[in-house]
């Protein structure tokens, strides 16, 4: 099988003309026609990942996030970049980025999110680019508390009373866009749980009566990884899927 069956298929699922303006999703670096050996499944292109593929075989890592953003001028050692870039091509590892494009099919990107921290009925809030909300009784301590237990996130921060009720709630994985807050505010949502929201913005989400509590960029979107590794899988059962949770390797599929 080649690299370019299984980037054929993504590009099926989350197509590149769905992303955002500034993203890069697609082949960032390799060979669409070389012959896959196993495939590692990453938030970013990290060295470790790439040790991993070394390590077992692979020469594909699928990432959300792309390694490259814009231009670069050079593929050196003097940058982090050029030094992973090199690694790859050094390695013949193909390295596959869908990242916005995935994150606005909700099913992998927020919906993944809310069910992982508890949610049955969560559904897209319209008028946000992108999030789900839904129901529940609860305070900002105890969701706190649900949301990095869910996540596996090393803790929350908020700005809010933790016995604030919560009852109607909106996630948004990765950075929050603060122009989904009208949308929000439209719907009654009580609370925002993201992975990053700028201080000044929890500041006047506060003012409005919305709880917001923040869980790691990482920690929101990591919950896409074995979502996406199971639908590879099942797509393509005579390759093996490697998810690389928190860069270190986590789980076989």
């Amino acid at each position: 099988m080649k690299i370019k069956e299984i980037t054929d298929f993504l590009e099926a699922e989350f197509p590149a003309e769905a992303a955002l303006d500034y993203d890069n999703p697609g082949l960032i670096a390799g060979d669409y026609d070389r012959t896959v050996t196993g495939c590692i499944i990453s938030l970013d292109c990290t060295s470790k990942a790439i040790e991993a593929a070394r390590k077992n075989g692979f020469n594909l890592i699928i990432t959300h996030h792309p390694l490259i953003f814009g231009g670069i001028d050079t593929i050196t050692t003097e940058t982090s970049t050029g030094k992973l870039l090199l690694q790859l091509i050094k390695s013949d590892i193909s390295c596959f980025a869908s990242h916005t494009n995935l994150d606005l099919t909700e099913e992998f990107g927020n919906l993944a999110i809310a069910e992982a921290i508890g949610a049955s009925d969560a559904v897209p809030l319209e008028g946000a680019l992108c999030g789900v909300v839904f129901d529940c009784d609860e305070n900002v301590r105890s969701m706190s508390k649900r949301i990095a237990a869910g996540l596996g996130a090393s803790g929350i921060i908020t700005i809010n009373d933790p016995n604030n009720k919560v009852s109607k709630v909106f996630v948004q994985g990765g950075s929050f866009d603060e122009d989904s807050i009208p949308a929000i505010a439209a719907a009654g949502c009580d609370t925002v749980v993201s992975g990053e929201i700028k201080h000044h913005v929890t500041v006047m989400l506060e003012e409005m009566g919305i709880n917001s509590m923040i869980a790691g960029h990482s920690a929101t979107e990591q919950v896409y990884l074995p979502k996406l590794a199971k639908l590879l899988s099942e797509q393509f059962p005579q390759i093996k899927f490697i998810v690389n949770n928190n860069n270190e390797t986590a789980s076989v599929i």
